[in-house]
């Protein structure tokens, strides 16, 4: 049995920022994948892709990363632009890959899966339910609020949001895609909302504000950390996972494992491309962060 396993397409991605235009593999399987490779974690990646990018795979599996890969008539390609503020991007979709199902999977188990879907008809509802009976379910929203319509992304609702949230133990979405699904621009409000559509554990990013995760009725305050510079924000939100996950099937409550995730996010975006960090990197992050934390508090008192 694997401690995680993450289904999601890799992508080809046109990254655009103020400084630079960079081509590179994507989406959430690979950047969930490149960061939690740096940590002790019995993993395995499902992914989709064409032929013609196989050579992503072989390079991850060079790394160690045990992969099943489903054929695919293309891959997705995906051009992200960033303004100056990297909080928010533009996104142009070129090409599809085929979705997965439960008819696909290879025969897993795994104590955490994380659904990471790019677009709409990525991951179906009898795919999240079959994943549920066999560990807990991870789900990023974003893809599924996304479809393409003349190459552009489209955000929208989710349309199957109450069939499927029951069977997701874990969900991660960032403030605008809260409230493209909750109807809500308060963060606690849409986190409720989520939580009494049956989800257990509500993860709301908020960028450089830091993140807010609720369970049980409780909201846990995670800070963000100041980064050494903000190069490219692409992939933060997968490396936060890869952290908080990771850390969570390690035995460690929601703060800490919300904190580890914000650290290897900060360390993420100080540069381009996918977290190269490892646990030491991550460990000075936290006792600066927590240390600079605690004298503003004493010049407060």
């Amino acid at each position: 049995m694997y401690d995680i396993c993450t289904i999601g397409h890799i992508t080809l991605d046109k990254v655009v920022t103020t400084k630079s235009v960079k081509h590179m593999p994507g989406g959430t399987s690979f950047y969930f994948s490149k960061a939690i490779q740096q940590f002790d974690i019995n993993y395995a990646l499902v992914t989709a892709l064409a032929e013609s990018e196989m050579s992503v795979v072989d390079g991850l599996r060079n790394d160690g990363i045990e992969i099943y890969s489903l054929p695919s008539q293309h891959s997705v390609y995906f051009e992200n632009i960033y303004s100056e503020n990297q909080d928010y991007r533009e996104q142009n979709v070129l090409q599809k890959a085929a979705p997965f199902g439960v008819s696909v999977m290879p025969a897993i188990d795994s104590k955490i899966f994380h659904l990471g879907p790019l677009l709409a008809d990525d991951i179906s509802v009898d795919l999240i339910r079959f994943l549920s009976l066999k560990g807990l379910v991870s789900l990023d929203i974003q893809g599924l609020l996304r479809s393409v319509v003349d190459k552009k992304v489209i955000y929208h609702d989710w349309l199957d949001k109450k069939e499927a949230l029951p069977y997701v133990s874990i969900l991660k979405a960032n403030e605008h895609e809260m409230e493209v699904v909750t109807g809500w621009s308060d963060v606690q409000q849409g986190a409720r909302y989520l939580a009494d559509l049956g989800v257990q554990e509500v993860i709301i990013t908020l960028g450089s504000r830091g993140s807010l995760i609720y369970k049980e009725g409780i909201f846990h305050e995670i800070p963000a950390y100041k980064p050494s510079a903000v190069v490219d924000a692409t992939g933060c939100g997968d490396t936060y996972m890869a952290g908080y996950l990771s850390k969570k099937v390690q035995g460690g409550d929601i703060q800490e494992s919300g904190e580890y995730g914000a650290a290897m996010a900060t360390l993420n975006i100080a540069s381009s491309g996918p977290f190269s960090g490892n646990a030491a990197s991550v460990e000075e992050v936290l006792t600066k962060g927590i240390a600079e934390h605690y004298n503003v508090l004493q010049v407060g008192l």
